[in-house]
């Protein structure tokens, strides 16, 4: 028998995470049954001394907020994905203790969309400023081949889209977001804000709209995913994304490829129909 292993998802707050779930059921389908994942509650302060802490037996950690870019000074190295938005939300801990961090959650949006189908867009809008947009924009540096228009409730965010845009190489324009209804025209719609958000914007949905990413998994659906849903719209969840970025994460970690990504869905979904 091989000798157990360790991994497991910080932040705060932590006890909302669908990581174990997901994590533990990708283990059951691959047959580890040596492997544990958990959770820890776990702050920006306490972060330096939980890593010091570890021992041979962890194999990797997943990072929520708010410690994507705290986690950065404590590792060996950081993949080129993660450096471009200056965010890690995966640790894989080597044989030798290195610590080594790589950002999934860009690799995984892009293999969400694609698995509806969504190869390429010749333009996009992203609605939010915040840390998932800048993942957005990384995300659309691959998949859209034209502009993407970032809505905004500051002129400071709107600085920090454009920064990112120019940094990604992607043409980020600046819109006001007032005028948020007239995001949904695009091609490609991110949703990247807070539950309750974008419910304003939801009766306003064209005819034939385009697709939706909605980056929300709970609840679910939420107000514009359900419009979009009864337009006719193809709509990729929160789940979607969640699903692929840890995906990636059991690959890394375990060394397993691939993943087993309907397992991880269903063992999501029912978790979330218990809640």
């Amino acid at each position: 028998m091989s000798a157990p292993r360790r991994a497991a998802v910080l932040g705060s707050p932590i006890a909302h995470s669908l990581s174990p779930v997901l994590h533990r059921a990708a283990y059951t389908e691959l047959g580890l049954v040596d492997w544990s994942y958990d959770r820890f509650e776990v702050d920006e302060a306490a972060l330096p001394g939980f890593v010091e802490g570890l021992d041979s037996s962890w194999a990797g950690l997943s990072l929520t907020m708010p410690l994507k870019r705290a986690i950065i000074p404590l590792l060996d190295e950081i993949s080129p994905t993660a450096t471009s938005v200056e965010a890690v939300n995966t640790v894989v801990l080597t044989e030798d203790g290195r610590r080594l961090g790589d950002n999934t959650d860009i690799p995984g949006m892009i293999a969400a969309l694609r698995e509806r189908g969504v190869e390429k867009v010749e333009s996009a809008a992203v609605l939010g400023a915040g840390a998932t947009a800048s993942s957005a924009l990384a995300a659309l540096a691959v998949i859209c081949a034209g502009p993407v228009t970032a809505y905004v409730r500051s002129r400071e965010r709107g600085d920090e889209m454009r920064g990112w845009g120019r940094r990604l190489g992607v043409d980020v324009r600046v819109a006001d977001w007032a005028e948020g209804s007239r995001a949904l025209d695009a091609p490609l719609v991110i949703a990247t804000t807070p539950a309750g958000t974008t419910d304003a914007v939801a009766a306003d949905v064209p005819q034939n709209p385009g697709i939706l990413f909605d980056v929300l998994y709970e609840p679910w659906p939420t107000a514009l995913a359900s419009a979009w849903s009864a337009r006719g719209g193809a709509v990729v969840g929160g789940l979607d994304l969640l699903v692929h970025q840890a995906a990636l994460q059991v690959e890394q970690m375990t060394g397993r490829r691939p993943a087993p990504l309907a397992a991880m869905r269903r063992a999501g979904e029912a978790a979330l129909a218990a809640r």
